[in-house]
């Protein structure tokens, strides 16, 4: 099975038939993931999961699958999050009122407030682009009383991360970036994160073919140059932030400078942060 899997290109070939095999439930189905990854399908979708930030993320078929790389966004989204005061949620404090107010001394909702119960002031996060949610997932498992919102206009995409989202207690959106979001978080937003396509259309046939092929086009192209969406969420997002809040997007080491200069037309102080053990590439901007 592993020169198998050798010969069809996988670099970890025994620790990709070990996987195959003890996700299996018999040997006819250990021998068609087999069949399936030579045919180029991604492990992670055939597994069912990908890791990621220490983390196990559910991952459907067609799903974009979280990258390494895209754990720096991660780091500098929590690291953004200690420097910022959040504005009060009104969204939190409504369903706080909900969860007390009582008609003629009886409680109108049955159900106490999920615990942990947040503060009307919890961070509100939000991450565009979610794909199967594993961004947003990582940044709400490490840091506590977040209020976290991911949205994806695909409806795979959104399926998915509504299973992986729930776990830390966030909702998942579906639209067109700024469109799927609730509008009492306008001006709320303390942090928001964009892991936004940013592959030049022309580049798309010469990427892996297990990319190409297998994951939504929508979640690889990012127009002629790669950075559209980069200029749409830079361009929208200064409205959602509060002031002092941070925008960060994924972009890649020979597109950074380009995405900086799309920020900082947008009126954000930018830094572009680079990681060559993650090989990933994130650009920082701070709303005046």
């Amino acid at each position: 099975m592993a020169d198998r899997l050798r010969s069809a290109g996988c670099v970890f070939a025994e620790e990709e038939a070990r996987l195959l095999v003890e996700a299996a439930s018999c040997p006819a189905n250990v021998a068609a993931a087999v069949e399936r990854r030579i045919a180029g399908y991604p492990l992670e979708q055939i597994l069912g999961w990908a890791e990621f930030a220490g983390l196990r993320i559910e991952l459907d078929p067609g799903v974009f699958v979280p990258r390494r790389r895209t754990e720096l966004l991660v780091n500098e989204a929590v690291a953004a999050l200690a420097k910022v005061q959040p504005k009060e949620s009104p969204l939190l404090r409504a369903r706080l009122h909900e969860g007390t107010k009582a008609d003629d001394g009886a409680r109108v909702h049955e159900d106490p407030v999920p615990e942990p119960v947040r503060s009307v002031s919890a961070a509100v996060v939000v991450d565009l682009c979610c794909g199967s949610g594993a961004a947003g997932t990582a940044i709400a498992s490490r840091v506590a009383g977040l209020e976290l919102y991911a949205a994806d206009i695909d409806p795979a995409a959104v399926a998915c991360a509504r299973r992986n989202v729930a776990r830390v207690g966030g909702e998942v959106l579906q639209g067109d970036l700024f469109d799927a979001l609730p509008s009492a978080i306008k001006g709320q937003v303390s942090v928001l994160t964009a892991n936004a396509p940013y592959v030049p259309t022309a580049e798309i046939a010469t990427m892996p073919r297990e990319a190409r092929d297998y994951e939504p086009t929508l979640s690889l192209d990012g127009g002629a140059d790669g950075l559209d969406l980069h200029r749409r969420v830079a361009a929208g997002a200064g409205e959602w932030l509060h002031p002092g809040g941070y925008l960060l997007i994924e972009t890649s080491e020979r597109q950074a400078g380009h995405t900086a200069s799309i920020m900082a037309s947008a009126g954000f102080k930018v830094r572009t942060v680079r990681s060559d053990e993650l090989d990933g590439t994130v650009v920082v901007g701070r709303a005046r």
